[in-house]
């Protein structure tokens, strides 16, 4: 038995040499292989740092894209925001405006200030007026002998204050002068009417 465990050890120191000598060759070709790997990484780390720039590049041009495109859609929102607003607030505007136009015309009014209305009107009055006037000495002059003592009636206001000084022989054709008149103003009158109400 001795000799059994004598061979028995021997054989344990062979496997033992031999298992050390295994983990040692597999240690070595782990170390190789790590050292492979490192290289290699140093090789192609360059190239996946030259890819990873480029998907990077692309990435931010996306994102460049979609952000210029949404503050589009935000610009075009605000502006369609201050342009309501605008209008809106434009509207408020035109009614105060309104307002105030209405409460001045009134204060004016009761302080007995003519309108812009009131004076159109009064324009157009004094236009038509005039006209007539224009049109009745055209009417006139149809009509020689009613005008001619109007005419003349002016000039001879004066001589009833020589009338009293002179015989009253003249007296008589200023009485006729004096007669005529009110039959001239009375056409006149008419006249300016008739131009009026056209």
């Amino acid at each position: 038995m001795v000799k059994k465990l004598q061979k028995l050890s021997a054989d344990n120191k062979k496997s033992n040499a031999q298992l050390s000598g295994t983990v040692k060759d597999s240690a070595q070709q782990i170390w190789l292989a790590g050292l492979g790997a490192f290289s290699k990484a140093q090789e192609e780390g360059g190239k996946v740092f030259e890819a990873l720039v480029k998907e990077g590049l692309t990435i931010q041009r996306k994102t460049q894209a979609v952000a210029e495109e949404k503050i589009s859609e935000a610009t075009s929102r605000v502006t369609n925001m201050a342009s309501d607003i605008g209008s809106k607030a434009q509207g408020q505007w035109d009614k105060l405006e309104n307002i105030f136009e209405d409460r001045v015309a009134k204060a004016l009014a009761k302080l007995g200030v003519p309108s812009a209305r009131d004076l159109e009107a009064l324009s157009a009055r004094v236009d038509a007026l005039s006209k007539g006037t224009k049109a009745a000495p055209a009417k006139a002059a149809a009509k020689p002998a009613a005008t001619a003592p109007a005419k003349k009636a002016p000039a001879k206001k004066a001589a009833p204050a020589k009338a009293a000084t002179k015989p009253t022989a003249k007296a008589a054709p200023v009485k006729k002068a004096a007669a005529r008149k009110p039959a001239a103003r009375k056409a006149a009158d008419a006249a300016s009417s008739a131009s009026s109400a056209n």
